[in-house]
């Protein structure tokens, strides 16, 4: 009895399925009582297998609302009907053709200035939708397809360098269009996208000069071309050098290999004192935003609808010292 009793802070469970045997450990609630998130995220998901917990004072939750939490309040959100064109610039590098689309509201006013950067599924109709949801909230959206531009196929394994080069010229482009607001942009990203922007505002030196700040999702933060154990254990040190303020979305089930390196970089960032958020969704993997309807969850949706939201109020925020007078 005594034994069992020094045991009973963790169950094992054992289901019985066809004869076979899954077991696994359960902490008890007690074990998780007074710990708090230290972690590098602004978000926490909490203890395993229970409701998510965040023990922060409401003071530093940076998400905190309270007008909403105590008189249900919510802010009013911006909603366009969007319109596209089609557009191509010159990469003055070796002028190759880039292809792209500019989405932005249906009317005659100008927005502020952003370049989308596609990731490693390159620009398809799923990935459109991204850009198409941020222009619906107030910005004119630029999006280059530096695939189709070099003519590579969908989903590459190695990484073409002429491709940065690419978008680092995308952004001379957006700002030349006669509808945009600002006289800077930010940079909005996902996948591989956000290796590319992260070039874009270190690499060609286009932070605080041409760029306010910097957004991914899930961003693929390695050179693609680099070996196993650099995927997986480091980040690329252009990130010890991004100087603009930086939001980051991921979910709690992101793959190992890439949330290593993001939390790792997330952590050298703030250490650092730069301005940067690292916001994880409870429930979702990496996509959630764009997985399709027949596989979509409830949580995918939530954690959509909120991201796109929050990168709006961040872009509009950091966008708005530089609207042309």
């Amino acid at each position: 009895m005594a034994k069992a009793c020094k045991n009973s802070t963790k169950l094992t469970v054992a289901l019985i399925l066809g004869g076979g045997v899954l077991g696994f450990a359960i902490s008890a609630h007690a074990q998780n009582i007074g710990k708090i998130y230290n972690g590098p995220s602004d978000t926490a998901v909490g203890r395993p297998l229970e409701a998510p917990v965040n023990r922060r004072p409401a003071r530093n939750k940076f998400w905190w609302d309270e007008s909403w939490y105590e008189t249900g309040q919510l802010p009013a959100v911006i909603s366009h009907k969007i319109r596209q064109r089609d557009a191509t610039y010159t990469n003055p590098t070796d002028d190759t053709e880039v292809p792209a689309i500019i989405f932005r509201p249906d009317d005659d006013k100008k927005y502020p200035a952003v370049l989308f950067q596609h990731g490693r599924r390159g620009l398809d109709v799923p990935v459109i939708k991204l850009a198409k949801r941020l222009a619906a909230r107030g910005f004119v959206v630029l999006a280059p397809d530096v695939y189709t531009a070099r003519f590579i196929e969908k989903l590459p394994l190695a990484h073409m360098e002429e491709t940065e080069t690419d978008v680092n010229a995308g952004v001379d482009m957006l700002l030349k269009q006669p509808d945009i607001s600002t006289s800077k942009a930010c940079l909005y990203s996902h996948t591989r996208g956000g290796y590319y922007t992260l070039k874009t505002a270190v690499k060609f030196k286009r932070q605080e000069k041409d760029i306010a700040c910097y957004v991914s999702f899930y961003p693929h933060w390695v050179n693609p071309n680099k070996p196993e154990p650099v995927q997986v254990y480091r980040y690329d040190s252009d990130l010890d050098k991004l100087t603009i303020p930086t939001m980051v979305f991921i979910g709690e089930y992101e793959q190992y290999q890439r949330r290593r390196s993001i939390e790792t970089a997330v952590s050298s960032m703030k250490k650092a004192g730069r301005d940067v958020k690292l916001i994880i969704y409870p429930g979702v993997g990496r996509g959630f935003d764009f997985r399709p309807p027949t596989v979509r969850t409830f949580a995918d949706d939530l954690a959509t609808k909120d991201s796109n939201q929050r990168m709006a109020v961040f872009l509009r925020k950091h966008l708005k010292a530089w609207v042309k007078k």
